[in-house]
């Protein structure tokens, strides 16, 4: 019996009459981009992050890019991220006409050592794009404090993290702006493409209503140079019907994540560390071995599915190489990229199914 990566058939018969009736009910308004059904789900997701504001966009990509237009960042300017993220995050830092500067994560949460970041800060210097990769947040308070010192923007990159907390706040609602993606595979997944970004300022707010919809503070009223980055209706009625469920799904994801750290006790992978200051939402379960690529193919074997998030860090990528970056600036980067592996997870996952995985894992570790 094969055992999958992500299950989302699962979770949509969960709650099959609710999506069901949501979808049909924009399909009677009509309302097909943007419209009621958006604006309520942006409500409810604005008051579950604990921010003022909520933007529904097309995508993670788009909520990114708009972010940072609102915060004012475009050519010649310089934005402190990761390297070790889904190339996203760079690319819409890229299309800004900005330069990505990357420093190197901390390898026990996989994110932002804050450490490393006032030596990367120049007079170019704009804004800090931390992210909350794999559902932890990054170690946000140091990050603001150097922030609020350079005067510097600070945009959370929150793609992997809806609900995970830092010291009792709400990932998306630290810095000035938080960016959510609802790829289907993610925590809160729409049934298409989806973004959002939070804010409690209202002037990006205002900024970014106009950026995702032509530039248009009304109809054909183009204040701006905008985009076509406007969520559809019938994905933010789904998402605002998953929305209440996703507390519930974190903390099935949490208590998945303790199971398998304590069945794979004493085995030959390193289990993923959550931070003092953190409550995380596990979007995937990394552990780390020196020999993935055995362990990929017994895994295989044996019907576990599996993925790698991510196997090259962005400095290494060739789409990315006129950064002028190599093997070697970002060490703890670039060994994390070589040695993870995401173990199945989501909120549906039995404990027979983990169990399963672990049993094959010690086997491995065995020899």
């Amino acid at each position: 019996m094969t055992i999958p990566f992500v299950d989302l058939k699962a979770q949509y018969h969960s709650i099959k009459p609710e999506i069901d009736a949501a979808v049909f009910r924009v399909l009677e308004s009509s309302q097909f981009i943007l419209g009621a059904e958006v604006a309520a789900f942006e409500k409810e997701f604005a008051a579950f992050c604990g921010v003022e504001n909520a933007i529904g966009v097309n995508s993670g990509t788009s909520a990114l890019h708009l972010a940072l237009l609102a915060a004012g960042i475009g050519p010649g300017d310089e934005v402190i991220t990761v390297s070790f993220t889904f190339v996203a995050t760079v690319a819409a830092i890229c299309y800004t006409g900005a330069r990505p500067v990357f420093v190197d994560i901390n390898p026990h949460s996989f994110t932002m050592d804050p450490e490393k970041i006032e030596a990367a800060i120049t007079k170019k210097t704009k804004a800090i794009l931390p992210v909350h990769l794999y559902g932890q947040c990054a170690d946000m308070d140091p990050i603001l404090a150097i922030a609020k010192k350079h005067n510097l923007v600070v945009i959370e990159d929150s793609a992997q993290a809806h609900g995970a907390e830092y010291k009792g706040r709400k990932a998306g609602s630290m810095g000035d702006l938080g960016c959510f993606s609802f790829y289907p595979g993610k925590n809160l997944g729409a049934y298409g493409e989806g973004g959002m970004i939070t804010t409690n300022n209202p002037d990006y707010t205002r900024t970014i209503r106009m950026l995702r919809d032509w530039g248009a503070e009304k109809k054909y009223q183009h204040v701006l140079k905008g985009y076509n980055y406007r969520l559809e209706g019938i994905q933010g009625a789904i998402l605002n019907v998953k929305l209440k469920y996703l507390d519930q799904w974190s903390e099935a994801r949490r208590n998945h994540a303790a199971l398998y750290s304590k069945l794979l006790a004493g085995s030959k992978v390193v289990t993923p560390e959550t931070m003092p200051y953190g409550k995380p939402v596990f979007h995937v379960y990394a552990v780390r071995t020196t020999a993935r690529e055995e362990l990929m193919a017994h895994l295989t074997k044996d019907g576990i599915q599996h993925g790698i998030h991510y196997p090259f860090p962005v400095h290494m990528l060739p789409a990315h190489a006129d950064l002028g970056y190599k093997a070697g600036d970002f060490p703890e980067s670039e060994k994390a990229a070589s040695q993870v592996l995401s173990l199945p997870m989501f909120a549906e996952l039995t404990d027979d199914q983990i169990q399963t995985v672990a049993d094959s894992i010690q086997k491995w570790s065995r020899g």
